[in-house]
C-alpha cells in the first residue's frame, strides 16, 4: 500500500482510535490519521480527536435513507480526505457491500472475540455465557459478511472464574489497543497477502 493515510470510523468514545493515534505519535506506527468519522454527533471520540488536531466529520443517518446511500456519503468524506486505509473502531453500523467494494482490501475491523467464535454484538457476554476458558480479540479485513473477512492478527485473553462482562471487556480492550496498530502497520507495509480465506503475513526482507 503506497499511502499511509488512515480514516477511522467510530460511534462512541473511540478508545481504539486514540490508541492508534498514540502509536502514530510514539512513532510505532508510520501513518497519518487523516479523518475521524462518526455516525453520531454525540460520540465522545469526536471531541477527543478534535482536541488532538485530527480532522473530524459527522455523517448521521437520514430518515428514509438506505444503507448504500449512507455509506456513499461516508465514502465521499473518506475519499476527500485522501485515505488509504479505513479502520473501523467501535463503529456500530454494518457497512454495506457497495462500501466494501469501494474500498476493497482496504478496510480493517477489530472485534472483541477470537473469530469465528462469537461474531456480532455482545461478544464478551456470549463468551461468558458459553463458558469458554479463553477468548480475545481479532483484527480482520472486512468483506461483505459481518465479522467474517480474512484474519490478520488475533490475541488470546484468559477468562477468569470471577469475570463479569465489565471486567472481561476491560481486559480485552487493553489487548485491542496493542493489537490494532500492529495489524494496521502490517497492512500499510504491504505485508498482508490474502489467499482465499486466509491472510498470510509476509516476512520482512533483510
Amino acid at each position: 500500500m503506497r499511502g499511509r493515510n488512515l480514516g477511522v470510523l467510530i460511534s462512541g468514545r473511540g478508545s481504539n482510535m486514540l490508541a492508534l493515534h498514540d502509536a502514530i505519535a510514539d512513532r510505532r506506527l508510520r501513518a497519518r490519521m487523516a479523518v475521524v468519522v462518526s455516525n453520531k454527533a454525540s460520540a465522545p471520540g469526536l471531541a477527543l480527536a478534535a482536541a488532538r488536531g485530527i480532522p473530524t466529520a459527522v455523517v448521521e443517518s437520514r430518515k428514509g435513507q438506505s444503507r448504500d446511500e449512507h455509506d456513499a456519503r461516508v465514502g465521499a468524506v473518506l475519499e476527500e480526505a485522501g485515505i488509504d486505509l479505513v479502520c473501523l473502531a467501535g463503529y456500530m453500523r454494518i457497512v454495506g457491500a457497495s462500501f466494501v467494494r469501494r474500498f476493497q482490501g482496504r478496510i480493517l475491523n477489530i472485534h472483541p472475540s477470537l473469530l469465528p467464535s462469537f461474531p456480532g454484538l455482545d461478544a464478551q457476554k456470549a463468551a461468558l455465557e458459553h463458558g469458554v476458558r479463553v477468548t480475545g480479540c481479532t483484527v480482520h479485513l472486512v468483506d461483505e459478511e459481518v465479522d467474517h473477512g480474512p484474519i490478520v492478527l488475533q490475541s488470546a485473553v484468559e477468562v477468569g472464574a470471577d469475570d463479569d462482562v465489565e471486567s472481561l471487556s476491560s481486559r480485552i480492550l487493553e489487548r485491542e489497543h496493542d493489537l490494532y496498530w500492529r495489524a494496521v502497520a502490517l497492512v500499510l507495509d504491504g505485508r498482508v497477502r490474502v489467499e482465499g480465506r486466509r491472510a498470510r503475513i509476509v516476512p520482512t526482507t533483510a
